[in-house]
């Protein structure tokens, strides 16, 4: 237990037979719960923790491989069912460091929040080996989840160390989160819909000999795409069916006068063609709609930002 909290460690593993003692013996005693879920893994992976000696390990096996973002539900399900507190995610490869749980778990323990996650990003230092393009798409991924999401105060959308408040996870449909490589933004999206604290750890990463089968090319897409849909969904169940929000009334004109800047911009163009010119006034009626849209959306991510539960 942590400060009278039950604690349960939630372990996502596929074809981790080559870490997962490692991650369970690495687990501070604190750690009350340890759910392995096995996500179909090819190898030995259920087997090794079912035999690794400690009395805290439950396995799940899955008859068919859900992504990470399914195992995670099943853990937390199962971490639920045995009566903890708070939840912590750690992978099933051994590249999140149990000495910084501590420090996840304080915020939720002592401040009130719901949710806190680890954050690899915290200085200029941390890009330092990774390849330009994987800084590219995780600060695209990051600055396109904070507007998506509405956490404007998180970073580093896509770092599975996290906890969770056992009450917060009571809260969410869990089955209806997203469960592939898109999990972390989809949950997020998620919180924020029930207005949940949420805190950025500085905690530095730690690489082992572990390679990532997350292509950034094939992955960027789908997440951004699944972010363009789930900002829109937030708007809608946030400020429009929980509580109708000047938010929503100056994003959705924005977008309205956008959208008439636009048609009619084009209309102007094609009538245009050849020797004909557009009237002085026919060209400020397609500019101004569109500088008084860029204006109330403006205004509208400067409410959401100030409305962020951080």
């Amino acid at each position: 237990m942590y400060e009278d909290r039950v604690i349960a460690a939630v372990v996502p593993a596929h074809n981790e037979a080559a870490h997962i003692r490692d991650v369970i013996s690495g687990l501070p005693a604190i750690v009350d719960h340890i759910v392995i879920v096995d996500d179909k893994s090819a190898d030995d992976t259920a087997q090794l923790a079912e035999t690794s000696g400690d009395p805290r390990v439950r396995v799940i096996r899955h008859e068919r491989n859900t992504g990470v973002g399914g195992a995670i539900i099943s853990g937390h399900k199962l971490a639920l069912e045995l009566g903890s507190d708070v939840d912590v995610i750690f992978a099933g490869d051994d590249q999140m460091d149990p000495a910084y749980l501590p420090t996840l778990l304080d915020p939720i323990v002592h401040e009130g929040y719901g949710f806190t996650k680890a954050n690899r990003f915290y200085s200029s230092t941390s890009y330092q080996g990774m390849p330009a393009y994987r800084v590219f798409g995780n600060v695209i991924l990051s600055l396109a989840n904070k507007a998506a999401s509405g956490y404007w105060n998180l970073f580093d959308p896509q770092n599975g160390y996290t906890a969770t408040s056992a009450e917060v996870l009571r809260r969410l449909d869990l089955d209806s989160i997203s469960q592939g490589y898109e999990f972390e933004n989809d949950f997020l999206l998620n919180l924020n819909i029930l207005n949940v604290r949420a805190k950025d750890i500085p905690i530095p990463a730690r690489y082992g000999s572990e390679v990532s089968g997350m292509k950034m090319r094939k992955v960027v897409p789908a997440i951004g795409g699944m972010l363009f849909a789930g900002f829109f969904r937030r708007v809608m169940r946030k400020y429009v069916v929980g509580s109708f929000s000047p938010i929503a009334l100056f994003l959705f004109s924005g977008l309205l006068l956008w959208l008439f800047s636009a048609l009619f911009g084009a209309w102007t163009i094609y009538e245009t063609i050849g020797p004909g010119a557009a009237t002085t006034g026919t060209v400020l009626l397609a500019v101004v709609p569109f500088l008084m849209g860029f204006q109330l959306i403006l205004t509208a991510l400067t409410l959401d930002i100030q409305a962020s539960p951080g």
